[in-house]
């Protein structure tokens, strides 16, 4: 039974984040009373090609920077990593989120360069302009497509920047049935989403009354351009959170705290 005190006590969250993210947001979802709900906006799939990612990894020795863009690029890459005895000492490391800095401390590097607030490439890239980067070998470890703002800016500033793309997002196979009836029912009063590509894909699944469920339920994103993304395409009831899960899940329990007052 739920104890009325937690602070998401009765609330129903959807949930778009790919298997191996959604378990502990979930967890944590209901850990502060709420019912959570799974639609994966997107899956995650290895790259189409491989080439690149696994000739920086075979020359990790040779860097002097590894970035890494998402949690999601730790846990794609990391076993190939591993396999070839981890990082190579002198090597520095630095990640855009402090999500991808847990998973570099859950295997063990603990010394990465990361913005405190907005987990975003601008924000990585304010930090990185405090070194020398001319000269400097930065190995990028991303998904396929998305931004290229990071590798621009720092090829800008002479670095040299070799992709090692180790993921790929692609639709998912989901029966999204099951949470539209919830929603129908009124049993999800709130719904989260962590990229625009999430979004996407979510609306993808969506029926018409989907849709429109989704345009009359509280978004609740991460970062101003999710928002941005989500206002063009008619979702009204955007609120924008701090950076990451703790953001997210702080924006839940003050927006509920404030409905059920």
């Amino acid at each position: 039974m739920v104890e009325p005190s937690l602070p998401l006590n009765g609330v129903g969250v959807l949930v778009t984040r790919p298997q191996g993210q959604a378990q502990r947001f979930m967890e944590r979802i209901v850990a502060l009373g709420g019912k959570a709900w799974w639609l994966p906006g997107l899956e995650i799939a290895p790259p189409a090609d491989m080439t690149g990612f696994l000739q920086v990894v075979n020359d990790l020795q040779g860097f002097d920077w590894l970035v890494f863009v998402s949690p999601t690029a730790v846990e794609r890459a990391w076993p190939a990593i591993a396999k070839r005895g981890g990082l190579p000492p002198g090597v520095r490391v630095a990640a855009v989120g402090a999500g991808s800095r847990r998973e570099l401390a859950r295997r063990g590097v603990h010394d990465v360069l990361t913005p405190e607030d907005n987990a975003d490439s601008e924000s990585l890239i304010a930090l990185l302009d405090l070194y020398t980067l001319a000269g400097r070998r930065i190995a990028l470890f991303r998904g396929e497509g998305g931004r290229t703002l990071l590798a621009d800016t720092l090829g800008a500033r002479g670095a040299q920047v070799l992709h090692a793309v180790c993921y790929r997002r692609v639709l998912p196979n989901a029966d999204a049935a099951p949470v539209l009836c919830a929603w129908q029912a009124g049993r999800i009063q709130a719904v989260t989403v962590f990229s625009r590509d999430s979004l996407n894909g979510l609306l993808a699944q969506l029926t018409p009354e989907g849709k429109r469920l989704l345009s009359r339920t509280p978004l609740f994103v991460p970062h101003p351009r999710i928002a941005e993304h989500a206002r063009a395409l008619g979702i009204a009831q955007t609120i924008i959170t701090p950076a990451g899960e703790d953001g997210v899940l702080k924006a839940l329990t003050k927006h509920f705290a404030h409905v059920h007052a």
